[in-house]
């Protein structure tokens, strides 16, 4: 029997373990989690309003309960947990499935001031996850910018003017759901240093943000004809965009709460202080440089803000005892191979965002999982050669490491329904360690 850790339990990791077991019915996976909770991203990166990409959930569910999958949260591998070289020698092959866990920086004057965040902190909030926390994103912000025009970006602005009327039906955690609709924010301003041709969102995504009640959304026309690009000959994703955005511009603005205001050909070059504080954002004007990039006009615009929440992309970051390669934040690899010294290493693989980057969207895991898988499956000769435990588990617990296990997950699960029925509301997410590792013990007793 081939013995296989995923490390990961998001898309990447389940569509991984979901091929292998369907390639070959002499595989079994053990799928490894840091937290105790499955999904990743789906779970603690998916806007809580975005149920219709929430229930994915459903189907990776389906995966981990494959009689060949066994979920094993709460493994850290890595410092402060299970060594890469350890976990090597619990199992035949190896799959890292880790995603992309950093976010890239704007590299400007004031990024660091009070005010200032990645779009991954303040979703990693308001989704639970329980290495986040209140920093206090809120506290006496009228104004936000968000920096970036891909869909995190429209996601974050359209959580910031949410009312409780729609976003008290998500699991969004109780406290960040009193924050949000308790915030005093008026205006989002969105913007992109490139044109509306080259914006990262999907047309369904953005026209969510005209349905938003009590809430009005703003372009500038000028900045719309300022695209050279003709529209006739963009694909259709873009030309939608387009459409919606014009459509947008040229309607008469009716008079709402707040506002969201998209903005494009506007590169941020400094974070002004006020009071110790963000207080704007500096922007340069830009224009086409006729090669798919902008170039500055060494024209300026401040725009007042009190939040400043940047979206400028995810970025892999180094997995102690695995090669990586900085310049792409991925680990080398070839069809999934981790590559040593120019040389496959057998028994290594890597599959999703730390194999190719942050890109695609949740279904491009799904033949980036299928090539890696076909690689291991393809080594499996070999590896069977090596001798490891049986059940790697109790090695985990010499260890120190207490695996959740999928009655953990469920009991977290249950747990956050109660919570959802006490507080009048349907399910709500747990989003502290303490909380999470309490509903995992109350299904296996004396342990995690």
């Amino acid at each position: 029997m081939l013995r296989v850790a995923v490390v990961g339990s998001g898309p990447s990791g389940c569509y991984t373990a979901q091929s292998l077991v369907q390639r070959d019915p002499g595989v079994r996976v053990d799928v490894l989690d840091r937290l105790p909770c499955p999904y990743g991203l789906v779970r603690y990166g998916v806007a809580p309003d975005h149920e219709k990409i929430k229930s994915l959930q459903g189907s990776l569910a389906a995966v981990l309960e494959h009689e060949r999958v066994r979920f094993l949260g709460g493994v850290r591998v890595g410092p402060g947990g299970l060594p890469v070289e350890r976990l090597r020698e619990l199992y035949h092959a190896v799959v890292y499935c880790v995603g992309a866990a950093s976010d890239r920086r704007l590299g400007i004057p004031g990024e660091e001031l009070p005010g200032s965040w990645s779009a991954t902190d303040f979703v990693a909030w308001y989704s639970a996850h329980p290495d986040a926390a209140d920093a206090g994103f809120l506290g006496g912000v009228r104004s936000a910018v968000v920096i970036g025009v891909g869909n995190v970006a429209v996601d974050v602005a359209r959580m910031l003017v949410r009312g409780a009327a729609e976003l008290n039906p998500t699991d969004i955690p109780q406290a960040a759901l009193d924050t949000l609709t308790a915030s005093g924010i008026t205006e989002v301003h969105m913007m992109g240093r490139r044109g509306p041709a080259q914006a990262r969102f999907t047309t369904k995504e953005l026209r969510e943000l005209g349905a938003l009640p009590g809430t009005e959304v703003a372009v500038q026309e000028s900045e719309l004809a300022f695209d050279p690009a003709d529209p006739g000959t963009l694909p259709g994703a873009q030309r939608r965009n387009l459409e919606v955005l014009r459509d947008w511009a040229e309607r008469p603005q009716a008079p709402a709460g707040r506002r969201i205001s998209l903005r494009f050909f506007l590169r941020p070059v400094e974070l002004l202080a006020d009071g110790g504080r963000v207080g704007a954002v500096r922007f340069e004007r830009t224009a086409p440089d006729g090669q798919g990039g902008v170039t500055g006009t060494g024209r300026y615009e401040d725009v007042p803000a009190q939040l400043v929440l940047r979206s400028v992309g995810y970025r892999g970051v180094p997995l102690d005892g695995l090669p990586f390669d900085p310049a792409s934040g991925t680990v080398p690899h070839e069809e999934g191979r981790v590559v040593r010294g120019g040389v496959p290493s057998p028994g290594e693989y890597v599959a999703g965002w730390i194999k190719r980057g942050p890109t695609g969207v949740i279904g491009t895991n799904r033949p980036c999982a299928k090539e890696t898988a076909a690689s291991l499956l393809t080594d499996a000769p070999v590896l069977l050669g090596e001798r490891v435990p049986e059940d790697p588990v109790p090695a985990l617990r010499a260890a120190g490491i207490e695996p959740v296990l999928w009655s953990g997950w469920l009991a977290i699960r249950q747990a956050e329904t109660e919570l959802g029925a006490r507080l009048g509301r349907s399910v709500v997410k747990l989003a502290d360690w303490d909380a999470l590792r309490t509903a995992a013990r109350s299904a296996q007793p004396g342990r995690v």
